[in-house]
C-alpha cells in the first residue's frame, strides 16, 4: 500500500486525522465501519493524479481521530457537522464532490439533504437513502447484525471472539483485514465504532429524511452481504437532481477495494459530468 500522508485538523471541537492529496477541484471521501480513511488508499492517489484535491478524514472516533466516549456524541447531526467544520478548517468553501461508503454513505445522505450548497455531487456506495434502507423485508433480514451491535459489551466480546475471526475474513486481502483488526484493537476504538450504530439506528429507522437536489450516483455490489439492491436502486425516488445507478459485479461490500480500477474509472467519469451522464 502506498503511504498516505495525513495531517491533524481541529474542527467542531475535536482533532481529526485527515489525508490531503493533490490539487484541483475537491473530492471528499467518507469511510464507514469498521474502516478508517485507509479504505480509500486505492482511490486517493489515482484521484489526486487525475487533477483533484482529495480529502479523506478518519471520522469521529475512528483511526487516529479524537474519540469521544459518550454515545450521544456520535449522533448523525454531529457526524455531519464534523464534515462541514473540516471543510471550513481546511479553507474549502467552494462546493466539493462527496463520496461515501457504508456509514460514510449515511453521513453523506445527511450532508446532501441538509447541506446541499456545500457539494457539487454525491457518489454513494452500498447504503441507499434511509427511507429506502428501512423499506422491505429483505433489507430487514440482512440487517440482523445491527441489533446485535446495540448490545454493549456482548457485541464487543463477539466481535473479538476467536482472535477477531470474523473481522479477519471480511475481504480477500489479508492486509486489509489485519489493518482493521489493528485499528479496532486499540483501547476504546471498537466501542467508538459501534457507537455509530447505538447513537443512530433508531433515527435512521424512524426519522423522515428529505430529498436532495444534488446529482447522485448510487453504486451497489452484488456480493454485499449486508445490503439489498433495492434500497440503493430505488434511492432515486429521493433525488430531485440527476440520478444514476450502477450495479457492480463480483465485489463484496467493499467495492472500492475489490473493484478499485472500475470504481476509480466510474468516479472520474462522474466527477467530469455529474449532470450529463457518463459511459458505463
Amino acid at each position: 500500500m502506498d503511504r498516505i500522508a495525513t495531517r491533524s485538523v481541529e474542527a467542531n471541537g475535536l482533532r481529526f486525522n485527515v489525508a490531503v492529496a493533490g490539487d484541483g477541484p475537491t473530492v471528499l471521501l467518507l469511510h464507514g465501519f469498521p474502516d478508517t480513511l485507509r479504505v480509500w488508499h486505492r482511490q486517493i492517489g489515482v484521484l489526486a493524479a487525475a487533477g483533484y484535491r482529495v480529502i479523506a478524514p478518519d471520522q469521529r472516533g475512528c483511526g487516529n481521530s479524537e474519540m469521544p466516549t459518550s454515545v450521544r456524541a456520535y449522533r448523525l447531526e454531529n457526524l455531519a457537522n464534523d464534515i462541514i467544520a473540516l471543510l471550513d478548517a481546511l479553507g474549502i468553501h467552494e462546493p466539493v464532490h462527496l463520496v461515501g461508503h457504508d456509514w460514510g454513505a449515511v453521513v453523506g445522505w445527511q450532508l446532501a439533504i441538509e447541506h446541499a450548497a456545500r457539494f457539487r455531487s454525491f457518489a454513494v456506495m452500498s447504503v441507499g437513502h434511509p427511507a429506502e434502507y428501512r423499506r422491505g423485508f429483505e433489507q430487514k433480514w440482512r440487517s440482523w447484525y445491527i441489533y446485535l451491535f446495540l448490545l454493549r459489551g456482548l457485541a464487543e466480546r463477539l466481535i473479538r471472539a476467536g482472535n477477531w475471526r470474523a473481522m479477519r475474513t471480511l475481504v480477500d486481502d489479508p492486509g486489509e483485514n489485519e489493518a482493521r483488526v489493528a485499528a479496532l484493537s486499540r483501547p476504546g476504538r471498537l466501542t467508538a465504532g459501534l457507537s455509530w450504530y447505538r447513537a443512530n439506528v433508531w433515527q435512521v429507522l424512524t426519522r423522515r429524511f428529505g430529498t436532495t437536489p444534488l446529482p447522485v450516483f448510487g453504486m451497489w455490489s452484488d456480493g454485499d452481504f449486508a445490503l439489498a439492491e433495492n434500497q440503493m436502486r430505488n434511492s432515486g425516488r429521493h433525488v430531485t437532481g440527476p440520478w444514476r445507478y450502477q450495479r457492480i459485479e463480483g465485489a463484496s461490500h467493499w467495492l472500492q477495494i475489490d473493484r478499485a480500477d472500475d470504481i476509480n474509472r466510474l468516479l472520474l467519469a462522474w466527477f467530469a459530468a455529474p449532470s450529463d451522464g457518463f459511459p458505463a
